[in-house]
């Protein structure tokens, strides 16, 4: 695997964990302010919020997935990339639908970006460096 590549992956990967905080941090305060807002009884709001945090925890898993598997690629050549390759996937195909869902809301692209990067690196051209 190209340096290179390994280095895209790593700041992916912290990119990916950061981005997981601001969901759950700000994300979720600013989810919780809209729905009491609309009048969004309690236990429905706390039911959303479960979700919505679940969601962050889950960024977090993946980008220390992504992180774990790239760093470990440089003192161990062996290591999979399949497990980046399955988060790369997740935002490609998550961020594709969620534009054509949204009518092609821009913001989306926050999936789309870090999960062509990864796919770019957890993808390499050579076989033999895909192990």
């Amino acid at each position: 695997m190209s340096q290179v590549r390994r280095v895209i992956g790593i700041v992916v990967g912290v990119l990916i964990v950061l981005s997981a905080v601001a969901h759950s941090a700000l994300g979720g305060a600013t989810i919780r302010a809209s729905l009491a807002a609309a009048g969004v009884p309690e236990d429905l709001l706390q039911g959303a919020l479960v979700g919505w945090h679940f969601g962050g925890a889950a960024m977090f898993a993946f980008g220390a997935i992504v992180l774990h598997t790239f760093a470990r690629r440089r003192e161990a050549g062996g290591v999979s990339l399949v497990p980046a390759r399955i988060v790369a996937m997740t935002y490609l195909l998550f961020g594709a639908a969620a534009l054509v869902v949204s009518e092609f809301d821009p913001f989306f692209l926050v999936f789309i970006a870090p999960g062509a990067l990864l796919a770019l690196a957890a993808f390499p051209r050579d076989p033999a460096a895909s192990r």
